[in-house]
């Protein structure tokens, strides 16, 4: 772990030509590039540069290369830090509610602050680890962004907030044990980072998509978002719509509200299939997907919506059904020979079986492809064979 000193000396002319010379290292030849760059540089400067080099490519899948090879991190930074597809999506809501300035709480390595800055908004950064800080203000200064963020090295929990317009809190959620799930045990609480966004016109609380709906403050809009079809974060927001539901689905950004319609009546498999993105799933709107397909549930614990038509919807992704068996593998093994399938795509939902199992089972080989969504059916363990279908 870099120390403080040898962050500094990273900023220093040496340090740059160090990290530009380490941009593209292959970190499989790390002791053979480390034996020779201590012929010339200090050990500990050289150490400091390729830790910081292997950050760099970490965070190319959440920042973009452009970003990543500017910015500096720590392996905490890297870890929490928001997807930038996710902290500008973020952002522009935030200006679109008129917010010019942010109080940005446990800021990290400024990830969201620099998505803030880019989107006009002036921002105090705080964090009260003295790297993670230094990191920050390194960051704000390599994208041109110092004018717009100011950082202070604080305990949040002293910082007074009225001044600005709105809160942004990102509690910490890893402790020396993983990933912490109990929201009390978030640092700061949860019910610390609600009292501060209380007292703020707007605030944002971003916590884990598994929180429970109970856990949802009523004056709170609680809001899912997913990226590329993976559930990224759920967000807290405070001054817009209490009590409302939201699932946002990047990077398209296509937005479904609601909450209020009863569960969905469970019917007959039809011709096609639905499965809603997570995001939608953990806001709870698969209802509102249903009623737009026309569609109803396989069974009623599962979410998973059947309808007889192909409609177009950015919540969900279709699958026309050729086949409805009982779970058999030997009769899967059995039609998909018949078939002379080879690509084969397995999907669970409601069952206990692991796809990888099915696939070393069945051994799929041919030209042809076909999708097996294990499930069930009105409460009956079953394989839905087809294929994935755009309206």
């Amino acid at each position: 772990m870099t120390d403080l000193a040898a962050f500094t000396a990273l900023l220093a002319p040496e340090g740059q030509a160090l990290l530009a010379a380490l941009r593209d290292y292959d970190p499989a030849r790390e002791l053979a590039v480390a034996s020779r760059l201590r012929r010339d540089h200090p050990a500990e400067l050289v150490s400091a540069a390729l830790g910081q080099a292997r950050l760099r490519q970490r965070a190319v899948a959440k920042f973009g290369a452009e970003d990543a090879y500017r910015m500096y991190f720590t392996p905490n930074g890297v870890e929490q830090s928001t997807r930038a597809t996710v902290g500008t999506y973020r952002a522009e809501r935030m200006k679109a509610l008129g917010v010019r300035s942010v109080a940005d709480l446990c800021s990290g390595i400024g990830g969201d602050a620099i998505a803030l800055a880019r989107a006009g908004i002036c921002v105090l950064a705080v964090d009260r680890d003295p790297l993670t800080a230094e990191a920050a203000r390194a960051n704000a200064a390599a994208l041109g962004l110092a004018e717009l963020i100011e950082v202070r090295c604080a305990d949040v929990t002293e910082i007074d907030t009225s001044p600005y317009d709105a809160v942004f809190v990102d509690p910490a959620r890893r402790g020396g044990r993983g990933r912490i799930f109990d929201p009390e045990a978030y640092s700061p609480p949860l019910s610390w980072a609600i009292e501060a966004a209380r007292k703020a016109p707007h605030a944002a609380l971003k916590i884990a998509p598994g929180v429970p709906h109970e856990a949802v403050p009523e004056e709170a809009e609680a809001e899912w978002i997913s990226d590329g079809g993976d559930v990224k974060e759920a967000v807290l927001w405070f001054g817009t719509e209490p009590g409302a539901r939201r699932a946002t689905l990047l990077p398209g950004g296509a937005t479904l509200t609601g909450g209020r319609l009863p569960d969905p009546a469970v019917r007959p498999v039809g011709r096609y299939l639905y499965e809603p993105d997570g995001a939608v799933i953990r806001a709870h709107l698969v209802a509102e997907v249903a009623a737009e397909l026309d569609g109803g549930l396989i069974d009623e614990t599962i979410a998973y919506v059947t309808a007889d038509e192909l409609r177009p919807t950015p919540y969900a992704a279709a699958y026309q059904i050729t086949d409805e068996l009982p779970f058999n593998l030997k009769k899967l093994k059995a039609l998909l020979r018949e078939r002379e399938v080879g690509v084969l795509t397995v999907k669970k939902r409601g069952s206990a079986v692991e796809p990888e199992e099915i696939r070393r089972k069945v051994k799929p080989k041919g030209p042809n492809s076909a999708t097996v969504l294990l499930t069930r059916v009105a409460g009956a363990p079953t394989m839905l064979i087809g294929r994935p279908v755009r309206p």
